[in-house]
């Protein structure tokens, strides 16, 4: 059995960060996600916020206009995770999980720490944020800052038998989804259920090979990717299915909690040079089948260049600069919109390239090349707002309420 702990103070101040505001703004209450921020022209902003990471520091940007609100400090490589509270931003860093308030804006004290801090995951009122150096995952609700970031919540924690790279989700019911696997390889995932100071192992499964990244279908049906297909988690129990290859990787899910299909990314060749893929998976949860679909030969991609938006659709931001549309009931592709240069595969898979996040019918996609981010309107490929940066930028969240 594994120890199920709960504490109000799991949290600790990261001493010794420098920030670095562009302009002072005049903040909002920082109790209130709602309340607009203002700048120091006076110019106030909407609720919503992009922010965006370049080597040294973050910029959090209006979602509306892109305009600069303010740009902070940080260490030369940070990730950017939404928390799942449309207002604040988990930064990782040596320290661990840094929250980023992009209300106010400000980059607050506040810390989860972590030797390793790796995925963050919001879902149905709880976020997971997992340790990859401990194998801790620390648990809390998803608006616990409401009220500001003075507070410690309470928190509940589970810690695997191995430390590994690794990810969590809670559920609705609050049954926790985690992987199994230690430093050197990773081997599937475990079903738990808190019961007073324990962990009630519920199902489990020991056949997803390098288990990897995780999403949420239709009815809350869980996908993570393994070297050799995906592991599913439906009607409370795990089913495997296998690729079409013998090495056939599924590594990162991009679903749509209104859809029963989840887009994967896919790898059927180890020794391929590059981080750019040729072809997706199609995961259909409900009827529980694998699909690849190859993709022409302009159609080129990583992992940060999926996102699902409009009508349930996939939207694959291409080497060859254009947005394709993947439409995943038939595996078809229906559009192409133009909005950044062609570009190339990078030499390392933490080197900036353009990626792609989507929020209602907008896309937010940045272009390294150029240190722009544009905003575009998936509804009719047109862009709708570009700023461009003193920076080049590299991971990018949505804060939007």
């Amino acid at each position: 059995m594994k120890k199920y702990t709960r504490t109000g103070a799991a949290v600790a101040a990261l001493a010794g960060v420098s920030l670095l505001v562009a302009a002072c703004a005049s903040p909002a209450d920082a109790g209130d996600a709602a309340a607009p921020a203002s700048d120091s022209a006076g110019h106030e902003h909407s609720d919503g916020r992009v922010a965006v990471a370049f080597e040294g520091g973050v910029a959090v940007l209006d979602a509306e206009t892109l305009e600069v609100i303010e740009e902070f400090e940080t260490e030369e490589f940070i990730r950017l995770n939404p928390f799942g509270d449309g207002r604040t931003v988990a930064v990782t860093t040596s320290e661990g999980f840094q929250l980023l308030d992009t209300a106010t804006p400000r980059l607050t004290d506040f810390v989860f720490p972590a030797t390793a801090p790796g995925h963050v995951v919001p879902h149905e009122g709880r976020t997971a944020l997992y340790d990859d150096g401990t194998g801790t995952t620390t648990i809390l609700d998803t608006d616990a800052f409401a009220d500001g970031y003075d507070v410690q919540p309470e928190t509940s924690t589970y810690v695997a038998d191995d430390a590994h790279h690794g990810v969590s989700i809670v559920l609705e019911d609050g049954l926790l989804l985690t992987t199994v696997g230690d430093e050197t390889s990773r081997s599937g995932a475990v079903a738990l259920h808190p019961h007073d100071d324990h962990w009630h192992d519920e199902a489990t499964s020991d056949q997803c090979p390098g288990i990897h990244g995780e999403g949420t279908a239709q009815d809350e049906a869980v996908v993570f990717g393994c070297e050799n297909g995906a592991l599913l988690f439906v009607d409370e129990e795990f089913v495997k299915l296998d690729s079409p290859d013998e090495f056939g990787r599924v590594g990162n899910m991009f679903v749509s909690e209104t859809s029963p299909i989840a887009v994967g990314d896919y790898k059927n060749d180890p020794d391929a040079e590059g981080y750019l893929l040729d072809a997706v998976t199609l995961i259909d949860t409900a009827a529980r089948t694998l699909d690849v679909v190859e993709l022409p030969d302009e159609v080129r991609y990583t992992f940060r260049d999926i996102a699902r938006g409009p009508g349930d659709l996939a939207y694959i931001l291409s080497a060859d600069g254009q947005i394709h549309v993947l439409d995943p009931e038939s595996g078809e592709l229906t559009a192409a919109y133009p909005v950044v240069a062609p570009w190339e595969s990078p030499a390392q898979w933490q080197e900036a390239h353009p990626a792609i996040k989507v929020h209602g019918d907008i896309a937010y996609v940045t272009e390294p090349a150029a240190d722009a981010v544009h905003a575009v309107d998936l509804t009719s490929g047109d862009v709708i707002a570009t700023v461009t940066l003193g920076h080049t930028p590299n991971e990018i969240a949505l804060a939007i309420g």
